[in-house]
């Protein structure tokens, strides 16, 4: 059941990010910026034919290729239910929608793009958008589960184990 309301909460996700760039093409594009703080934070309309930090400018079909594939396994495993930590289904469902909605953007947008918006001048950081933010949240709760939760789980999961096995 937890696998599913996921499911849910990405594909609102997908529809949130695919809104907002709605609005960046067709309200943002037509000024370029927005300051929100100026000099710190503005919404900036940028088509960003790459990956992560304009990596692999121009390599559509490879980033399609590999989106769509990565995307398949994730959705297979929350929908076979092989993944049942609450941490890891949260985490690939974020990672799901957040890479679903470039996606889209890849397969739709003439000539590959994925539309960009929010720009830290401050901190002079890659423009990015929100299909971003939900790949990298779920990618950190991913490390933290590596990193923190995931031995305890296993020791718990041991525990019970050994306890059903001595009844």
């Amino acid at each position: 059941m937890l696998n599913y309301l996921w499911l849910i909460i990405a594909a609102a996700l997908v529809g949130v990010d695919q809104l907002i760039k709605f609005w960046a093409e067709n309200t943002l594009q037509q000024v370029g910026s927005i300051p929100v703080i100026e000099n710190i934070f503005h919404l900036t309309y940028v088509q960003n034919f790459g990956a992560a930090f304009s990596s692999m400018q121009n390599q559509r079909l490879l980033l399609v290729g590999l989106t769509s594939v990565m995307l398949v396994v994730i959705l297979v495993l929350l929908v076979m239910r092989r993944i049942r930590s609450p941490w890891l289904v949260a985490s690939f469902s974020l990672i799901l929608a957040g890479g679903l909605g470039n996606l889209i953007d890849r397969i739709f947008r003439q000539g590959g793009y994925v539309v960009d918006l929010f720009d830290f001048c401050l901190i002079h950081f890659p423009v990015f958008n929100f299909a971003d933010v939900c790949v990298c949240c779920g990618t950190g709760l991913l490390i933290l589960y590596l990193l923190f939760i995931e031995r305890n789980e296993h020791q718990k999961f041991a525990i019970s184990q050994e306890v059903k096995r001595h009844e």
